[in-house]
């Protein structure tokens, strides 16, 4: 996964300095904010001067979902203040994806908390490098800000082998997404998730066993 951060982070770079951005920008972003996703909005919200409330309205609608993350990352296995709010902080899409899994549960939290770590790194270095090589790469280039969108696809596609019997779920955060494509164009990331938790509730009442019946 560090691996694959690489090119996302020399993409992410590269664009950093497409953008008219000078190069420390990259370093900037990518060791504080520290959140991809929200990091390659954060370049258009930059250069555009955009007010401060509406960068942190943008940063909490993108990245609300990882409150629904720390349900069920194992931080509780991260020991020390320190540790666990750079554990906290460090919390991203592809740290939850490699501690999600059933071989994980049986990790330590240094295991845990380094491989954070290292993520972090891969990801911030890259990034730098990419931001200092951007000059080198012809403006005719396009399709670096789809480094990111690819990255997840692999990530779902991952998740959906590793639990083949839950296909219901996938298929359901699919339709949330097309669905919020459709209807909710200008806000599709929170009203995806807002359909989808609201699908999974129902499906959790619907499925669900029912009580002893009472004498």
């Amino acid at each position: 996964m560090g691996l694959g951060l690489v090119p996302l982070g020399l993409a992410f770079g590269a664009l950093i300095t497409q953008s008219g951005l000078d190069w420390w920008w990259a370093s900037l972003f990518t060791t504080f904010v520290y959140a991809g996703s929200f990091e390659f909005l954060l370049i258009g919200l930059v250069t555009a001067v955009a007010p401060l409330a509406t960068v942190a309205l943008t940063a909490l609608l993108v990245n609300i979902r990882h409150v629904f993350y720390a349900l069920s990352f194992p931080l509780p296995g991260v020991h020390g203040r320190l540790a666990k709010a750079y554990s906290t902080f460090a919390l991203t899409d592809e740290a939850y994806a490699l501690t999600s899994g059933v071989e994980a549960r049986s990790w330590s939290g240094r295991r845990i908390l380094w491989l954070q770590v290292f993520m972090h790194l891969y990801w911030a270095g890259s990034a730098t490098i990419g931001a200092l090589l951007g000059s080198l790469i012809p403006d005719s280039v396009t399709g670096l800000d789809f480094a990111l969108t690819a990255l997840f696809t692999v990530l779902a596609l991952d998740a959906v082998r590793d639990r083949r019997n839950d296909l219901p779920t996938p298929v359901l955060a699919l339709l949330s997404a097309l669905a919020a494509r459709l209807v909710f164009p200008g806000q599709m990331l929170l009203a995806a998730f807002t359909l989808f938790t609201a699908g999974l509730l129902v499906r959790r009442h619907l499925t669900a066993p029912e009580g002893p019946a009472r004498a």
